[in-house]
């Protein structure tokens, strides 16, 4: 990364404020605060069920918060009026399981939002479909269709599909735990260049190498609440929170 651990916190992207999520009486979110600066790679870890998904969905407006706010430039994308089209598009989302219009060739799927949600013209979508499948190594695979693709074919596809839209930050929820474990490497890869070129992201992950290497900042997140975020130097080798601790001493033993 450019500047690792310098979070710069005079261009703040996303700011979440009080969040609050419930499912009915179960509340899954409880209170998240935390800022998303410009260049950031925060990558927000836990056990399963502690509410990181949901974060995620949220932040996307795939669910909508019980409560807070999520403010984008200042703006709160949780008002009436705001275009939940054109705020995907700025802020992507990655998914664990691809997402990918099964009946459309690879190029096809990289091309399809830009022509329908930014209004691109068919050749300058096209021209940018293949920018971003060239940059993932996806591009041999132009005329392939997913049911052709291994699964990390597949998330490479769909990181080209996001990055295709030119969004300023982007969200990935568990993009390697759909994979076998050889085709781990391959997205972690791409994901990790994206990082190196300034590309804002925020990233739930059980990859416990990559939150520690690649990101500049980790929230560990436990029973819906966040309950210790800082650099990740700090965060792996002194953690403070007791159930930081048993998290990763589990995860270090492995």
């Amino acid at each position: 990364m450019a500047a690792p651990y310098l979070r710069d916190f005079a261009h703040p992207v996303l700011q979440i404020s009080h969040l609050s999520k419930n499912f009915g009486s179960h509340e899954v979110l409880k209170d998240i605060d935390f800022t998303v600066c410009r260049g950031d790679v925060i990558s927000i870890i836990g056990a399963s069920g502690s509410g990181k998904s949901t974060l995620l969905r949220c932040i996307n407006l795939l669910e909508t918060p019980s409560g807070g706010q999520i403010q984008f430039h200042d703006r709160n994308i949780l008002e009436r009026d705001v275009n939940i089209p054109d705020y995907r598009a700025k802020v992507g989302m990655v998914f664990q399981s691809f997402n990918l219009f099964n009946n459309m060739s690879v190029l096809r799927n990289c091309e399809i939002g830009q022509e329908k949600v930014l209004k691109k013209p068919k050749r300058e979508a096209r021209d940018s479909a293949m920018k971003y499948l060239q940059q993932v190594g996806m591009a041999p695979y132009i005329n392939a269709y997913p049911h052709q693709l291994s699964g990390g074919q597949k998330q490479r596809v769909a990181i080209a599909r996001a990055l295709a839209m030119e969004p300023e930050v982007l969200l990935f929820d568990e993009p390697t735990s759909a994979l076998d474990p050889e085709m781990v490497g391959e997205v972690l890869e791409v994901m990790r260049a994206l990082a190196h070129d300034g590309m804002t992201m925020l990233v739930v992950t059980h990859e416990m190498s990559f939150a520690r290497d690649v990101s500049n900042h980790v929230i560990f997140m436990a029973d819906g609440v966040i309950c210790e975020q800082r650099d990740p130097q700090r965060l792996f080798t002194a953690p403070k929170n007791k159930r930081t601790q048993d998290f990763l001493l589990r995860f270090l033993q492995r």
